[in-house]
């Protein structure tokens, strides 16, 4: 535990019915007999005036003390549940802190909470993740995460590598006995668990991860396509300004959508023209930087228009759909779910949806292709959100776990796979903060809100 206590107000800025002031580590029980004057009873709330260094109230509401290691963090902690005006959570705070404590910084209380053996760090991280969910799907994900899911899903592909490296050492140990462990059909089977376990990890923490950051989705075509047309309406306001002019629009216009649960970063493009207009040039340049970055594009074209749909100019890797937007204006009695044109890239579309924004024909089956791009699986159960970087340790465990395996399958040069067993674990004891170092923590909880 700390020597020293850290105090901060833990609710958010302006002005709420209730504010707390939350204080941790040794000095809490001192601070708490000088601001309400009494011995509060551990876990119990006391209704009483916060009183100032003159015995004056600060305030009326509620205090509550936690002895350690009963409490979030794991040390001694004192909460001052008052009301939420800025003026009056200041004067208790720097009552609080001129008794001793000093200022926390952004999630430093959850940093002793995984310092304390409270939380582990993908739990610390869930903390974070809950109060930014900017959806109830991303909400409920963070809540499986912070309860401990996510962490036991991982903790039982480390058993597993565990049980493995412990066979393996066992055949190295008695390879000049007459016993073949390699040989033993049992670590065939439970390779494939391991590698099953691995997959179904992934497949949420994917998901997950999508739900967490979102994919961004750039718009582009031709001018006068209806790129800004279908932008209002996947957004259902008027984000994009739409005229009949060529050009409209100039310059990237950003929009965050929420789909059904699904965060999405949608971008507007200027139209894909040639042009003598210095400002347009700048346009059509950010256009197509802005489809080479982003996780999809959807190339916009008049449904009315044969021609193939212009050049983006973007990496082959970049995957695009193809939409026939003013549908409503052609005969769409024909299938066109079968065309494949390409983009002159020599790569063809994801898919090729019609579409009016103007009717709003199609829209959900293109919302619902938004969806799937995203990774929105339903047969995916018990998904939690996951980081970027808990992405890359699972993906350099399993790269790890998957050599290892194939040289104990070939039974070539084993003893290499007992290494690569070991560094497998190493990389997802950096999820839940088993082995990591100590500038990466400083990374992750400087990202918090102080108070938490």
């Amino acid at each position: 535990m700390s020597d020293d206590t850290i105090a901060a107000v833990a609710t958010g800025g302006g002005r709420a019915g209730i504010g707390v002031v939350r204080v941790s580590g040794p000095l809490a029980p001192t601070i708490a007999r000088a601001v309400t004057a009494r011995e509060l009873v551990p876990r119990e709330a006391t209704y009483l005036p916060f009183l100032d260094q003159t015995g004056t109230a600060l305030d009326v509401g509620i205090a509550i003390g936690f002895t350690a290691p009963h409490s979030f963090t794991g040390e001694d902690v004192l909460e001052l549940q008052g009301h939420g005006g800025p003026i009056v959570l200041d004067l208790v705070l720097e009552r609080v802190l001129s008794l001793g404590a000093r200022a926390a910084r952004p999630g430093e209380f959850s940093e002793r909470a995984f310092l304390n053996d409270k939380l582990d760090l993908a739990q610390a991280e869930a903390v974070a993740d809950l109060v930014e969910s900017n959806s109830r799907a991303a909400a409920r994900a963070a809540v499986r995460s912070l309860s401990g899911a996510f962490s036991a899903d991982v903790e039982a592909v480390v058993g597993e590598l565990d049980t493995l490296r412990a066979w393996l050492e066992a055949a190295l140990d008695f390879s000049d006995e007459d016993i073949d462990f390699l040989a033993d059909p049992e670590l065939e089977r439970r390779a494939d668990d391991l590698v099953a376990r691995f997959d179904a990890l992934l497949a949420r923490s994917e998901q997950g991860q999508r739900l967490r950051d979102g994919l961004t989705i750039v718009i582009a075509g031709i001018p006068n396509v209806g790129k800004s047309s279908l932008l209002n309406a996947l957004a259902g306001t008027d984000s994009a300004i739409v005229t009949d002019v060529a050009g409209t629009t100039r310059d990237v216009l950003h929009e965050r959508l929420v789909i059904d649960g699904l965060p999405l970063h949608v971008i507007d493009t200027a139209g894909l023209r040639e042009s003598e207009d210095p400002v347009e040039r700048e346009g059509v340049r950010r256009a197509r930087q802005a489809a080479a970055t982003a996780d999809h594009v959807l190339l916009v074209v008049d449904a009315r228009e044969a021609a193939l749909p212009p050049v983006l100019d973007v990496p082959t890797d970049v995957p695009w759909t193809l939409v026939l937007n003013k549908c409503d204006l052609v005969d769409t009695s024909g299938d066109d779910s079968g065309r494949a044109p390409s983009d002159g890239s020599g790569t063809t579309p994801l898919a090729t949806l019609s579409v009016s924004a103007l009717t709003g024909a199609g829209l959900d089956t293109l919302r619902a292709h938004l969806q799937s791009l995203a990774g929105r699986d339903e047969s995916v159960e018990g998904v939690y959100l996951a980081r970027r970087r808990h992405l890359d340790a699972l993906v350099e465990a399993r790269d790890f776990a998957e050599s290892a395996l194939e040289r104990l399958r070939t039974a070539e040069l084993p003893e290499l796979a007992a290494e690569e067993l070991r560094l497998a674990r190493r990389a997802l004891e950096r999820i839940t903060g088993r082995y990591d170092t100590e500038d990466l923590l400083g990374r992750i909880f400087s990202d918090f809100c102080i108070g938490k």
